[in-house]
């Protein structure tokens, strides 16, 4: 149920902190958490969604506690990889869509912002006339941290990491 993914999700978070956080460890986890796709009775608050939500706020907590004194010098990035329709759907819940949002957060991060270029939710101002329109491309908060957190140079960024692009301009996101 919610509790033991909850748990593992913590557990998994709490390891990979104590391995970035150690002076010879790895600069870079990757943490994956799948059960988004949630179509039905999304604003049910015991309901897969905010379970998710609430599993994502305490794996985000221990990852946190875990790093100790690295918090201070670490991002972390929380991203999904599609949007949701505006419009609620037929079950109460909300089917694939477009815009999205991703979170920056850690000690390296100039935090307590939301940058965006908000589109409007009236039909007219959706995309497709259904979804949340996209404004900045996910691409431009990761060369942001690859470029100035873990000093890639830009053609390495453009090149392997993110090969085509070289049009989208980093979002500088660091303290």
């Amino acid at each position: 149920g919610p509790m033991q993914g909850r748990q593992a999700a913590m557990t998994l978070a709490r390891k990979a902190g104590e391995m970035l956080a150690a002076a010879a460890g790895p600069r870079i986890a990757v943490l994956e958490m799948g059960g988004w796709d949630t179509h039905a009775n999304q604003m049910n608050p015991n309901g897969a969604l905010a379970n998710n939500l609430r599993t994502l706020d305490a794996a985000l907590a221990a990852l946190r506690d875990s790093l100790g004194g690295a918090w201070k010098h670490s991002v972390c990035l929380v991203a999904t990889e599609f949007g949701r329709e505006v419009a609620v759907n037929g079950t109460m819940g909300s089917d694939h869509g477009t815009g999205g949002a991703a979170f920056v957060l850690g000690g390296a991060v100039a935090g307590g912002r939301v940058i965006t270029d908000w589109p409007g939710l009236s039909k007219a101002q959706r995309f497709e006339g259904r979804d949340l329109r996209a404004t900045t491309d996910l691409r431009a908060v990761m060369k942001g941290v690859l470029a100035d957190h873990l000093k890639l140079a830009t053609a390495a960024i453009e090149n392997t990491v993110l090969p085509g692009s070289a049009a989208v301009k980093k979002l500088s996101l660091l303290s």
